[in-house]
């Protein structure tokens, strides 16, 4: 193209060659639309630089901020906004089950000082005998609906609660001051917390779990409890059994002549302590599963049921060690 008389008579052409050739060391022209080494084109901007009045990339005007850095004023502002709190949500958790326990347990306490109260203020009256055994039917009654019930309903769970701490009460109160075994309710309290504490414990570090076959024993052993208990309560009722306050708990067995109540009430123990191992292993598996957390009523109204019936266990156990000596 350099050959060419068009490009090479152009005006255009002539002056950038002059140019070029006065730039050009030794006097040399640079070949035709580039520029000698070290210098850009006419017309453009040497690499590195920009063109007067303009910002390079990444760079904000002279005295404006650049887009997306924070100021120093709305960096103190942040740093002194309050912290976000924790975010509510609707799955279970270990600390909604501990709360709904211990309401559920608060209210039992509520009805055991009350008959317990009772008792000491005015002995074994009628309005006592009625709180009592009225809260033993009720309690009976509800505990049957709310564990076949689907839904836990919190109205139900603490009426069970109050119920049945009507009936301890009584039924502590009468063994505390009605049969002269004083302190059996703090023994039986102490005893009661140190198996829900022991087994806590074993389940914590991994030792006591569940499996199907012991589910299996766990449950004809219930059954056989249960159909036991209900025969033995029938003939106390009509008078079949020499002792009202235990029946046949209280007669002695073959075995070194330990009363049955002893042995039964072992195994119960036994039992009560399998069961708050299946309670909070259903704990632990639906806080992992993010169950919804109105369970945790569910799994306060079971944590309460076995409890209570730890502390009925021992308590009969207690007094009839000391009634037999």
């Amino acid at each position: 193209m350099a050959g060419n008389p068009a490009f090479r008579n152009s005006p255009a052409f002539s002056e950038n060659s002059q140019r070029a050739a006065q730039a050009t060391p030794g006097g040399q022209q640079a070949p035709y639309g580039q520029a000698p080494y070290g210098q850009a084109p006419y017309g453009q901007q040497q690499f590195g630089q920009q063109p007067s009045g303009q910002q390079s990339y990444g760079q904000a005007p002279y005295g404006q901020q650049q887009p997306g850095v924070p100021t120093p004023e709305q960096l103190n502002q942040q740093f002194n906004a309050p912290a976000a709190g924790p975010v509510e949500t609707e799955r279970l958790t270990y600390d909604g089950v501990i709360m709904k326990t211990a309401l559920t347990l608060g209210v039992t306490a509520v009805g055991f000082l009350i008959t317990l109260g009772m008792v000491m203020l005015q002995g074994t009256t009628t309005p006592f005998f009625v709180l009592t055994y009225g809260g033993a039917l009720v309690g009976f009654v509800l505990a049957l609906v709310n564990i076949f019930k689907k839904e836990p309903s919190p109205a139900l769970i603490l009426g069970y609660a109050a119920a049945q701490g009507l009936f301890l009460g009584g039924f502590s109160g009468m063994l505390e001051f009605g049969m002269q075994l004083d302190g059996i309710i703090f023994q039986a309290l102490l005893a009661t917390a140190c198996v829900i504490g022991v087994t806590l414990a074993g389940y914590a570090f991994r030792i006591f779990r569940t499996s199907p076959k012991l589910n299996k024993i766990f449950f004809i052993a219930i059954i056989g409890y249960g159909v036991f208990s209900l025969v033995n309560f029938g003939m106390m009722l009509f008078g079949a059994t020499g002792d009202l306050a235990f029946g046949m708990r209280s007669a002695p067995s073959p075995l070194f002549g330990i009363p049955w109540g002893v042995l039964l009430g072992g195994l119960a123990v036994l039992l009560g302590a399998y069961s708050l191992v299946m309670d909070f292993e259903g704990i632990e598996m639906g806080v992992k599963r993010g169950v919804h957390k109105k369970y945790g009523w569910s799994a306060a109204f079971g944590l309460v049921l076995t409890i209570i019936w730890l502390y009925v266990e021992i308590l009969r156990i207690i007094a009839i060690v000391r009634g037999n000596n």
